[in-house]
């Protein structure tokens, strides 16, 4: 080998050590950066024995799939556990202390008592209050409902509107991807933003990808909605500024295409909207019509009646008209009767009222069952005592029994609230171990591991060592021809 031939392969060795250390460097420098993927610098020799460095990314597509998928479950599942924890806290939290169901059981003894000593003026104010404690349970359980669902809509709102950022800045994304390949550029710091954005949007909406030619990438919702092809489609939301039972809140188009909201507490949503949709059409709604079917009763229950006309007695209520309520029927359209049943001013003292008329059955005015005036009647007390455990019919579309007694049905209804949300919770374990999962296998295979790192850089240091001893004897031979000549 000549001295040129040495010095050339020198060289070619000191070029090659500084572009792979340069990578080694790049990756060591992003070490713990999820949205990093690792470089990797190869080494070729060519059939003349010349040497190449060529840098790839180590790309799992696979795995980015798994990741992307359990990420949208694990966003849904986490939303529907925070929007049920939400719902938790309207009644009392852990214990449900402030539950109409709590409240109920209250008031059902304080009837007792009243039932026990008739003529007991304190015996009938504590039933009044008791009454009233359980009305504004159940105002403040609707009011509470509905602002839920509101904040689920604004939060939807504010989603669609990332969504749509995301999508404008994954177009840029995969322009640049495009670019670079076409060019035969490094596409790695390209594939790095789009993939940072993907698993970004994938949090939102479900989201599976194509890649197509010149490493270009099409994005699908779960259910095969497009949602970037070319160019972002456009996602529309009209937002609802006021929520009151009944209101129905709009719907999310993908490219036109409604998008559908998650099922079950086990939610099959994926991506957090889905599951903003579940818990504003959903299940918020269907604890409204419990608590509804809650505050119909009780204006049914107490409700007095002449034999030929009836009219609410101990519990009132305002339509939503803003008339007062009468006393509603079986088929009677009563939704939002929860945020507006109150107690009838004719008992309350502090209105004026007497509280004695709930034992007489006096207080609509159409009828006064102790025409006698005996304070020790209680045969009334007794009869509305046992109403509250009789059987009776509900609605269907509240998703309890339709056949029970009203304080069976209270208790059914955070019952269904509670299973509800444990059953969320324990799915919310499960998404979340398993995109820990997904995250780590994904992270072992793409991601910077330092002492891999290191151990590469080490190697590399040797053969710098090695040249750099192969120039030092070219320099000493150099030095020897340039003292024979002189």
């Amino acid at each position: 080998m000549s001295l040129t031939s040495a010095l050339n392969s020198v060289q070619s060795i000191f070029n090659t050590t500084g572009q792979q250390s340069s990578v080694i460097s790049t990756n060591i420098a992003n070490v713990g950066n999820s949205d990093y993927v690792r470089r990797e610098a190869s080494v070729t020799t060519s059939l003349s024995g010349a040497q190449a460095v060529s840098i790839s990314r180590a790309q799992e597509t696979a795995l980015l799939a798994q990741y992307l998928q359990t990420n949208a479950k694990d966003s849904a599942q986490q939303t529907l556990v925070t929007g049920l924890e939400s719902l938790k806290s309207l009644v009392g939290g852990n214990d449900y202390e402030t539950s109409p169901s709590t409240y109920l059981t209250a008031f059902q003894q304080a009837l007792q008592t009243f039932g026990t000593s008739p003529s007991s003026t304190t015996s009938a104010q504590s039933a009044v209050t008791a009454a009233q404690d359980l009305a504004n349970s159940l105002n403040t359980a609707s009011d509470g409902v509905q602002s839920i669902r509101a904040e689920a809509d604004a939060e939807i709102a504010t989603q669609v509107s990332t969504l749509n950022t995301l999508l404008s800045q994954f177009e840029a994304a995969n322009n640049a991807v495009k670019l670079a390949t076409s060019t035969g550029t490094d596409t790695s710091s390209a594939l790095d933003e789009r993939e940072k954005l993907l698993k970004q949007i994938s949090s939102i909406v479900g989201v599976t990808s194509t890649v197509r030619d010149n490493n270009d990438m099409a994005l699908y919702t779960s259910d095969g909605t497009v949602l970037f092809e070319t160019i972002p489609r456009t996602v529309t939301f009209a937002p609802t500024a006021t929520y009151v039972a009944g209101t129905e809140g709009n719907s999310i188009y993908i490219d036109g295409v409604a998008l559908d909201a998650g099922e079950g507490s086990t939610t099959s949503a994926s991506g957090s909207l889905q599951a903003l949709l579940q818990l504003r059409d959903e299940i918020a709604p269907t604890f409204q019509a419990q608590l509804d079917e809650i505050a119909k009763s009780l204006v049914q229950i107490f409700s007095e009646t002449d034999g030929s006309t009836s009219a609410p007695g101990l519990f009132v209520w305002t339509t939503a008209s803003g008339a007062t309520g009468g006393t509603p029927a079986a088929s009677d359209d009563t939704t939002g009767i929860a945020s507006t049943i109150s107690v009838n001013p004719a008992v309350v003292t502090s209105e004026g009222g007497d509280a004695t008329k709930l034992r007489d059955g006096s207080i609509s005015g159409i009828i006064d069952l102790n025409t006698a005036g005996d304070s020790g009647f209680s045969d009334n007390l007794d009869a509305l005592y046992q109403a509250l455990t009789e059987q009776r019919s509900f609605s269907s579309d509240a998703g309890l029994s339709t056949s029970q007694s009203l304080t069976d049905y209270a208790s059914a209804s955070i019952g269904w609230l509670e299973q509800y949300r444990s059953d969320a919770t324990s799915a919310s374990e499960t998404t979340a171990a398993a995109l820990s999962r997904s995250d780590e296998a994904y992270s072992n295979e793409t991601g910077v591991n330092l002492d891999e790192e290191l151990t590469l850089l080490l190697d590399i240091e040797q053969s710098y060592k090695a040249a750099t001893k192969i120039l030092n004897v070219i320099d000493e031979m150099f030095q020897s021809l340039l003292d024979i000549a002189s």
